[in-house]
């Protein structure tokens, strides 16, 4: 899954399956209407491509989610992290840091995660 790639259109899509959690292909097309202004073919491709992505599976006319929000966003993070500072999760702080100065609750939220690790 770290080499999944989906597009800002795909990724579009399955916000909105994330969100819906379950939801039927009627209804997906429904809201990417309403949302995007998308025809019923470009939904359809769209679905097709992220299916065969692996990411939702299409049973009976529902939309099944096979790969979660989350574990994308913790995959693309990884990935990220790993092309763009060697994996090293504390050159990325540095970094992202570097020009904008952290709030005290992100700070107490970063020393949280590092206890909770570190009692692993």
């Amino acid at each position: 899954m770290s080499d999944l790639k989906l597009t800002d259109a795909e990724l579009n899509l399955a916000e909105i399956i994330w969100h819906q959690n379950t939801l039927t292909s009627s209804e997906l097309i429904k809201l990417c209407e309403e949302e995007f202004g998308w025809k019923k073919s470009t939904t359809y491709t769209l679905l097709k491509r992220m299916i065969e992505k692996g990411v939702f599976e299409n049973r009976e006319g529902k939309i099944i989610t096979l790969i979660s929000k989350g574990n994308y966003e913790a995959t693309q993070s990884k990935s990220f992290v790993k092309k763009t500072f060697g994996g090293s999760l504390p050159k990325f702080l540095a970094a992202f840091s570097k020009n904008e100065k952290l709030t005290e609750q992100e700070i107490e939220a970063l020393q949280n995660l590092i206890d909770k690790y570190r009692e692993v």
